[in-house]
């Protein structure tokens, strides 16, 4: 325990050395510039790319919300562990993991808008192209209509203008369409380029028809889709319930053997050990319910 707190002062200790080395700037702008240097230094490039995106699409939090987050994390911890060993030390020790948790759970938080995000975008291009093929019978003039129209977003109108210019350049649409298939792995996509290679190269006297189902497919899996994001969410908020419950299932054992008896118990290592990975392991629950939620969503 007094290594514990040692730990503790010598980390507020080195926090106000350092401070103290940068006078000219106020507690909350020094805490700020270094978290952001930290963040330009080892975050991976792919997931400042869809922070961006989270920003433009006005979903990323507020500095505010984040301070609200660490507070509630940390009281959180603090207070459900306090309840497990009646240990202010190793309670502040748990407060601060919970904070470091944050970071992953902003990962996968961006990581689930921005795959809404690509999803949605993706659902535009394939309606769109369907409907400009329709009138022009050209699946390059069919991707200039919906370039031109303004109706996708970054990275898929960049990705859209790319395939254009592969296929004026190479005098096919083979390179365009495999290139877009590597990049956005949707069958839809893939079904709906496959119909219009099969059109272009070999012909179709039918292509109406085959188009019209095409775009019935799609609005189907857009529904499924969405129905599946409601489904999700109801499953996550029942989720996060259940997983507080377990939390606090130490309530209910003091409540069966009387605190005296608890704190008896407390007293023998083998306790505080088993105490120590039911937190980990109730939090490791959590953590993959978070994962599963976040993931995947949008994808076929």
């Amino acid at each position: 325990m007094t290594f514990i707190i040692f730990l503790i002062v010598l980390a507020i200790a080195i926090f106000i050395i350092v401070y103290r080395s940068n006078k000219k700037t106020n507690v909350y702008k020094f805490v700020n510039e270094k978290i952001n240097f930290v963040y330009e230094k080892y975050t991976p490039y792919s997931f400042k790319v869809i922070r961006k995106k989270v920003k433009e699409l006005g979903q990323e939090y507020t500095p505010r919300q984040y301070a609200i987050q660490i507070i509630v994390f940390a009281v959180s911890a603090a207070v459900i562990t306090y309840l497990y060993f009646y240990n202010v030390g190793i309670s502040l020790v748990y407060a601060f993991l919970s904070i470091l948790v944050i970071p992953y759970l902003t990962y996968l938080r961006c990581k689930r808008i921005y795959s809404e995000f690509i999803f949605e975008q993706i659902q535009v291009y394939t309606t769109n192209t369907i409907m400009e093929f329709n009138t022009t019978q050209s699946f390059v003039k069919a991707l200039e209509g919906v370039y031109e129209s303004n109706v996708l977003e970054d990275p898929v109108k960049s990705d859209v203008k790319t395939m254009i210019d592969m296929a004026y350049e190479n005098g096919t649409i083979d390179a365009s369409i495999a290139f877009f298939n590597a990049k956005y792995d949707f069958y839809i996509v893939k079904n709906m380029h496959q119909l219009f290679y099969q059109i272009t190269n070999e012909g179709s006297r039918d292509s109406g028809e085959s188009l019209e189902n095409m775009s019935q497919d799609i609005d189907m899996l857009v529904e499924n889709v969405y129905r599946d994001r409601i489904d999700r969410a109801t499953f996550h908020k029942k989720f996060l319930q259940f997983g507080i419950v377990l939390y606090l299932m130490v309530m209910l054992v003091q409540f069966l053997l009387g605190v005296e008896s608890y704190n008896e118990m407390l007293e023998d290592w083998t306790t505080q050990l088993l105490l120590h990975g039911i937190i980990i392991l109730n939090t490791y629950f959590l953590l993959s319910g978070e994962k599963y939620y976040n993931e995947d969503v949008g994808a076929e």
